[in-house]
């Protein structure tokens, strides 16, 4: 069956100046893999938005604070002109005209307004638990719906309560855009938005001890914990390329030896793990979250044990046991565009048929 899906997007930055970070790339990802298995899909975004994969509809208000920098206790809040709830003023409008209606905002609103759509509303969600708000309108957007909530791994599922009550989705890419590198350079990567919880400084750290540079792509979102970090190792070669669309950076990331990827906190999946493997580029992550899932061990990649810089110098010392090939394999057996769109079909009916 055709289902006419409207996807209403992150509200804390428009779609393609990289502020939403992961969210972006996975609604893109999941927009072509619905439209190539002959859905229709559009999508509503905060204004300015750039998406070439189907129609969008630019939406005008100010943007959401980002969820990663509140504290559990932290209250719900909302600008006077909120463009969460003008999004989701349109998606109401125009519900009748579409099957299913999927958020893409960890936020409280679009959870909360589940019970009060006539079209089902379903709901992917990016983080693990963060706030007690969250967390309890998730709850009641489960009781009211019970298949409405799908994650992307099942270390970011546990963060919750209820975490047998959601669907786990995985991530999938358009491989055809990823170049495999069989011989690198000498460099190390970091991707993704620089900021505290992403913890660039150990991945500049084990850089600098390892003696190798690194080249650090993504959103800069705190230019003063940049600064920061680059002030605490004169010494280390760091090069900043900024927030480079996909063709772009894949150019840099396939040449680099391994992506060191460093969060603080659990990531929900990884995107950037994904990428790398599709390149044939090996991944050192931390044992923690999403990557920790992805990544197999001695295999595609090292996991260390989380903040242990040390453990990323000794993983990046052990990079000639890892098989560049065995990295593009991984990517292409579990992580294509056709796997995410049938499984995303999975649970799209899992919602639609419950009573």
């Amino acid at each position: 069956m055709t289902l006419r899906l409207l996807f209403v997007s992150t509200s804390v930055g428009p779609l393609g100046s990289g502020m939403g970070g992961g969210v972006e790339l996975t609604i893109n990802n999941l927009a072509h893999s619905l439209l190539q298995r002959g859905h229709q899909v559009q999508v509503v975004a905060p204004d300015g938005s750039q998406f070439s994969a189907a129609p969008i509809i630019n939406i005008e208000g100010q943007l959401q604070v980002s969820a990663q920098h509140q504290s559990r206790g932290t209250p719900i809040e909302m600008p006077g002109d909120s463009v969460l709830g003008n999004m989701w003023a349109y998606a109401r409008r125009v519900q009748a005209d579409f099957d299913l209606i999927v958020n893409f905002a960890y936020d409280w609103l679009p959870l909360y307004l589940t019970q009060f759509f006539q079209t089902p509303v379903a709901h992917l969600i990016s983080m693990g638990s963060l706030t007690e708000a969250i967390d309890q309108v998730i709850s009641r957007a489960i009781a009211y719906s019970p298949q409405c909530i799908a994650v992307h791994t099942r270390s970011q599922a546990e963060t919750f309560d209820f975490a047998d009550r959601c669907h786990v989705l995985g991530n999938g890419f358009d491989l055809s855009l990823y170049k495999y590198c069989a011989e690198p350079s000498a460099g190390l990567a970091w991707l993704g938005r620089i900021a505290p919880e992403k913890a660039l400084e150990d991945a500049v750290r084990a850089s600098e001890q390892a003696g190798l540079p690194l080249q650090v792509l993504g959103h800069l979102q705190d230019q003063d914990y940049f600064d920061q970090t680059l002030s605490q190792f004169p010494g280390a070669q760091v090069d900043y390329l900024g927030f480079l669309p996909t063709d772009k950076m894949q150019q840099v990331l396939r040449r680099c030896r391994a992506l060191l990827v460093t969060p603080r906190w659990v990531e929900a999946f990884g995107n950037v793990v994904i990428e790398a493997l599709a390149c044939g580029v090996p991944v050192i992550a931390y044992r923690r979250g999403g990557p920790a899932e992805i990544v197999r061990d001695g295999e595609t990649g090292w996991l260390v044990e989380p903040d242990s810089v040390e453990g990323l110098v000794d993983a990046i010392a052990n990079l000639s046991q890892i098989n560049r090939h065995a990295c593009r394999q991984q990517a292409e057996q579990d992580y294509s565009l056709a796997a995410l769109g049938e499984r995303a079909e999975q649970w799209f009916d899992k919602i639609l048929r419950q009573p």
